[in-house]
C-alpha cells in the first residue's frame, strides 16, 4: 500500500514585530562604543606609566600588533575549517619548545635539573609540532575533491630549506640575521592562520605555517653558542618528540579529534611551565641580577597559566575520552574552594615577584605552590564543567596556551613567542566567543561551571505534552525519493555511530536522482568547532552542499524533509518556545518548520543539556529509533533496490 499522505506542516509563528531604532538609540551605542575606546586609551597610558623598561616597552608593542593581526586573520577563518584552526595553532604553539632549547646544556645528557626541564620541554614542545601539523593536514586533505586541480605544495620546501640553509651561512658573521629570520619565521605562523580563510588556501596555509615553525627553530639554534654533544641532546629531543607527535597522529580520526587536541593543549602547557620554571633555576643560579620585575612576572604568568591549561586539558580529554564521566562534579563550597586556590596562586606569584631574585628558596617555594595551586584550580574548575560545555572548554584551553606563550616570550624578550602567542590567544578567544554565542551562554557562567544560558527565565520549564509517531526504514526510502528539497542536520550521534560513510552514500545517490540534499551544521555540533565539517569531508561529502546555521536556516519552511541524525540540543525547539527552558535563548536550527521531520536516535532520551526536545512529539515528526550506522546501512541498501 502506499505511504500515508504527510500530515500538515504546522502553523507559521507570527512574525516578530520590526524594531525602530530612534535617534537616542543609536546615540546609546556609540556612546557605549566610545567609552570602550576611553578605556583602551586609558589602559595604554597605564601601561606607558609603569613600563619599566624600553626592551618591555618593544614588546608591548610586539603584543599589541600581534593582538590585532590575530583578531583580523582570525575571524577570516572559513567556519567549516575550525577544527584544522585548532589543529594548526597547536601545532603553532609547540614554539615553546624555543624556551626548552634556551635552559638545555650540559653534553649528551643534562646535568642539572634546569637542564633537564629544559630538553624535557624541548621534547613535548616537538609532539606538539609534528602532530598538529600531521593531523591538521590529514584534515585538510579530506576536503579535496575530485575535481580539484593537481596541487604541488612540496616544492615551497625548497624556498623554505634555501632560507634556513642561508641563514646558516650569514649568521656566521652578522649577528642581527637572527632576529630576521624570527620575522620570516612569525609572518610564515600568520601565513598559517590566514590561510584558512578558504578551502583553496588552506593547504597553503598548512605550507605557510610549517615553513614558519621550521625558520623559527632554525633562528634559535642559530643564536645558540653549545659545544657539539649539546647539538646531539637537542637532536634527541627534537627527534624523539617529533616521532612520538607521528605515532599520535597516525592514528587520529575525525571522531577523535576534540580529546586529540585537548591533550595536545595538556602538552604546550606542561611545557610552559618546564621552561618558566628551568629559567628562573638557571638565573637563579648563574645570573640573578638578570631576575628583574618583568622577568619573574612573566614566568610566574607562564607557570600559572600553564599549570591551568596542563590540568585543565587532562581533564578534559578524560571527560571526552570517555575515562571520566560527563557530568560535572559538584562539590559543596565549589566557588569557595575556586576562589580560595586563586588567591593562593596570587600570593605565590607576589612571593615569586617580590623576593625571588634575592631568595633563591623562597623562589623554588613559590613556584611549587603556583604549579599545585594553578595545576589544582584547572583541574577543579575544568571538572566542574559538564560535558555539554566542552566546546566552549577547548577553545579556552586553546587561548589559555597562547597567553602562557606569550609570556614565555616577554620572559626570553623573544618577539617570536609573542607574536604566535597572541595569535593563538586571539584564535582561542575569538573561537569561545563564537561558541558562546552559538549557546548563548555566558563564558563566566561556563567556566564557574553549572549550565544555563544568558536568556533562561526563572520559572520552572514548560511539559510539552503529546505522543511521538515512529517511522521505519521502507517509508523513510519512499519519502526521501518522493522529495525534491532535503535537509540533513548531523550531530555527536553521527560521529559516535561511525555512520558517515553510508550518510555519504545517500547523499551521492538522492543527489544523483534529483533530490537538492545539503547538510546544515550547527556551529557547537560535535564536541569542538568545525568537527561535523571534517568528519562528512572525510566520507567525501563536497563542501559545498555542507552549510552553516546562518547560510541555512530560513530554508527549511521550504523543505520537504529534514533528516536529523544524531543531534538534539542543536535542534530544541524549546530554545525558543520555552523562556523558562535551560537552553532558552540558543540559536538553533530550525528543522521543525520542514514540511516533514524525521529524528534518528539510539533513543528519546533528553541530549547533552539535559532539555526534553518538543521536535520530538509534533505532528510533522516520526522518530526513527535505533544504531545511526545500522539504520544508515538500512537505508542506504533500500535506495539500491
Amino acid at each position: 500500500p502506499p505511504p500515508p499522505p504527510p500530515p500538515p506542516p504546522p502553523p507559521k509563528p507570527p512574525p516578530k514585530e520590526e524594531v525602530v531604532l530612534t535617534e537616542e538609540d543609536y546615540k546609546a551605542m556609540y556612546t557605549e562604543s566610545a567609552k570602550k575606546a576611553g578605556y583602551g586609551a586609558a589602559a595604554m597610558l597605564g601601561v606607558g606609566l609603569v613600563s619599566p623598561t624600553a626592551a618591555f616597552s618593544n614588546m608591548f608593542t610586539t603584543f599589541a600588533l600581534s593582538g590585532v593581526i590575530g583578531y583580523q586573520v582570525v575571524w577570516g577563518v572559513a567556519h567549516s575549517l575550525h577544527s584544522p584552526l585548532m589543529a594548526v595553532t597547536n601545532a603553532v604553539s609547540g614554539m615553546t619548545a624555543v624556551g626548552g632549547m634556551y635552559t638545555m646544556g650540559g653534553g649528551l645528557v643534562p646535568s642539572t635539573l634546569s637542564e633537564t626541564l629544559g630538553f624535557t620541554a624541548t621534547a613535548i614542545s616537538a609532539v606538539n609540532i609534528t602532530g598538529g601539523f600531521l593531523v591538521t593536514k590529514k584534515m585538510l586533505d579530506m576536503f579535496k575533491r575530485p575535481t580539484d586541480p593537481p596541487e604541488f605544495y612540496e616544492l615551497y620546501a625548497y624556498p623554505t630549506a634555501g632560507f634556513i640553509g642561508g641563514f646558516g651561512l650569514i649568521n656566521l658573521g652578522f649577528p642581527q640575521a637572527a632576529s630576521i629570520a624570527a620575522t620570516a619565521s612569525a609572518l610564515g605562523c600568520i601565513g598559517g592562520i590566514a590561510g584558512l580563510a578558504s578551502q583553496s588556501t588552506a593547504r597553503m596555509g598548512l605550507v605557510s605555517g610549517m615553513s614558519g615553525v621550521s625558520i623559527g627553530i632554525a633562528a634559535t639554534i642559530g643564536s645558540l653558542s653549545w659545544p657539539a654533544s649539546t647539538y646531539v641532546q637537542l637532536a634527541a629531543a627534537l627527534g624523539g618528540g617529533g616521532f612520538a607527535g607521528y605515532e599520535i597522529a597516525k592514528r587520529v580520526d575525525p571522531t577523535s579529534l576534540p580529546q586529540t587536541v585537548a591533550a595536545f593543549h595538556s602538552l604546550v602547557g606542561l611545557a610552559a611551565v618546564f621552561s618558566a620554571a628551568a629559567d628562573y633555576l638557571e638565573h637563579a643560579a648563574h645570573s640573578p641580577e638578570m631576575l628583574d620585575g618583568v622577568r619573574l612576572t612573566s614566568i610566574a604568568l607562564a607557570s600559572v597559566i600553564g599549570g591551568v591549561t596542563t590540568t585543565g586539558s587532562v581533564i578534559a580529554f578524560g571527560k571526552l575520552n570517555g575515562n571520566l564521566s560527563s557530568a560535572p562534579l559538584q562539590l559543596e563550597q565549589r566557588d569557595q574552594i575556586n576562589m580560595a586556590a586563586g588567591a593562593g596562586t596570587v600570593a605565590m606569584m607576589g612571593l615569586l615577584m617580590t623576593m625571588g631574585h634575592s631568595h633563591p628558596a623562597a623562589g623554588m617555594v613559590a613556584l611549587a605552590g603556583m604549579g599545585v595551586l594553578s595545576g589544582g584550580l584547572g583541574l577543579h574548575m575544568t571538572a566542574s564543567i559538564g560535558g555539554a560545555d566542552m566546546p566552549v572548554v577547548i577553545t579556552v584551553l586553546n587561548s589559555y596556551s597562547g597567553w602562557a606563550l606569550c609570556a614565555e616570550g616577554f620572559m626570553l624578550d623573544k618577539p617570536i613567542l609573542t607574536t604566535v602567542g597572541a595569535l593563538i590567544g586571539s584564535s582561542g578567544a575569538i573561537l569561545t566567543h563564537i561558541m558562546c554565542v552559538a549557546m548563548n551562554r555566558d563564558i563566566v557562567s561556563v567556566l564557574l561551571g553549572g549550565y544555563g544560558t544568558s536568556a533562561t527565565g526563572g520559572g520552572e520549564a514548560m511539559v510539552f505534552e503529546g505522543e511521538a509517531t515512529f517511522t521505519d526504514v521502507e517509508a523513510t526510502v519512499e519519502n526521501l525519493k518522493a522529495a525534491k528539497e532535503v535537509i540533513v542536520v548531523p550531530g555527536y550521534g553521527l560521529a559516535v555511530a561511525n555512520g558517515q560513510y553510508a550518510m555519504a552514500e545517500i547523499a551521492k545517490e538522492l543527489r544523483a536522482q534529483g533530490v537538492n540534499l545539503r547538510f546544515a551544521i550547527h556551529p557547537v555540533a560535535g564536541r569542538m568547532p568545525g568537527q561535523l565539517n571534517v568528519l562528512l569531508a572525510e566520507a567525501g561529502v563536497p563542501y559545498d552542499i555542507v552549510l552553516e546555521m546562518e547560510e541555512i536556516n530560513d530554508d527549511f519552511k521550504d523543505t520537504d524533509i529534514c533528516l536529523v541524525v544524531g543531534a538534539n540540543d542543536t535542534v530544541n525547539s524549546a530554545a525558543i518556545e520555552d523562556p523558562n527552558s535551560i537552553i532558552a535563548g540558543m540559536p538553533v536550527l530550525h528543522v521543525w518548520e520542514a514540511k516533514n521531520v524525521i529524528v534518528m536516535k539510539r533513543s528519546m532520551g533528553a541530549g547533552y543539556a539535559g532539555a526534553d526536545n518538543p521536535v520530538f512529539i509534533k505532528d510533522n515528526t516520526d522518530m526513527l529509533l535505533g544504531d545511526a550506522k545500522k539504520t544508515l546501512d538500512a537505508i542506504k541498501a533500500k535506495l539500491d533496490d
